[in-house]
């Protein structure tokens, strides 16, 4: 089978990007900087969700599906720093060209990991192929909205239109997963001050895995898995959860009745 993976990123305002671009003197804090970057943002747009360049990544977690079985990890450890993180991330893509699948990914994620791989110097050779070195790559790319190595599963299925986009939670409670788990993206600015990156981790982890579990839903409704290959890989999913001896995880199988999804 072509690995399939799944990635989702956490991230926090570029505080030393923000420095340099607006001129805060040294006894501004990270938090003073960021509070007036948002209050301008949202003086201008409405939202003080800031620009795409603007956000540095703090986690990036994946769900990596191949013959060998089902891992969720968040990559790299809690000290690494943001060039290792997206170094890594690009590196899975070197060396296995699996498949992407993402939720909002086109919109968010990957122009987010693009800007800061070039901040960061980070070399991204496999993902920027088009065609130059692998001719399959000139017909089905990463980079091509309507090309499919990369599956931004929500605006795949709102068929590309804004409007019609809906939030991940909402569709995986609504096919029977549990969906997010206490918290959520508007927390992680608070969460990464006080310190709880791992916790960051795990929410981002959660993520991943409903994405997975709605993208099994979706192979299901094409008819790419039948039902029997879907249960069976719902099953692979609940045992290989089961196996990881981490608290967010047990928490997420009590909030899955074996009853769902079937």
């Amino acid at each position: 089978m072509i690995p399939v993976l799944v990635f989702d990123i956490e991230t926090i305002p570029d505080v030393q990007g923000l420095r340099a671009l607006n001129g805060h003197d040294s006894d501004s804090t990270d938090a003073e900087v960021a509070a007036a970057a948002f209050a301008a943002r949202r003086e201008k747009t409405g939202s003080d969700f800031l620009q795409h360049h603007l956000h540095r990544v703090a986690a990036i977690s994946c769900v990596f599906r191949d013959n060998e079985g089902f891992r969720v990890r968040s990559l790299g450890a809690l000290d690494d720093s943001e060039e290792k993180l997206i170094h890594d991330f690009y590196k899975v893509i070197d060396r296995y060209t699996p498949q992407l699948v993402s939720w909002n990914g086109g919109g968010f994620d990957l122009p987010v990991l693009n800007y800061r791989a070039l901040i960061n110097g980070v070399t991204a050779s496999r993902f920027w192929e088009q065609g130059e070195e692998d001719r399959d790559f000139k017909w089905n790319n990463y980079l091509s909205r309507y090309h499919t190595r990369h599956l931004d599963l929500m605006d795949h299925l709102a068929m590309h239109t804004g409007r019609a986009n809906a939030p991940l939670d909402d569709l995986a409670k609504l096919c029977g997963f549990p969906g997010k788990m206490g918290v959520d993206g508007s927390q992680v600015w608070t969460l990464y001050q006080e310190g709880r990156l791992a916790e960051i981790r795990h929410y981002c982890e959660n993520d991943v895995v409903n994405t997975y579990l709605v993208y099994c839903r979706y192979q299901l409704m094409r008819g790419q898995l039948t039902r029997a290959a879907f249960d069976a890989e719902i099953d692979l999913v609940r045992r290989s959860l089961a196996e990881v001896d981490a608290a967010h995880w047990k928490e997420y199988l009590a909030a899955w009745p074996l009853a769902a999804n079937r």
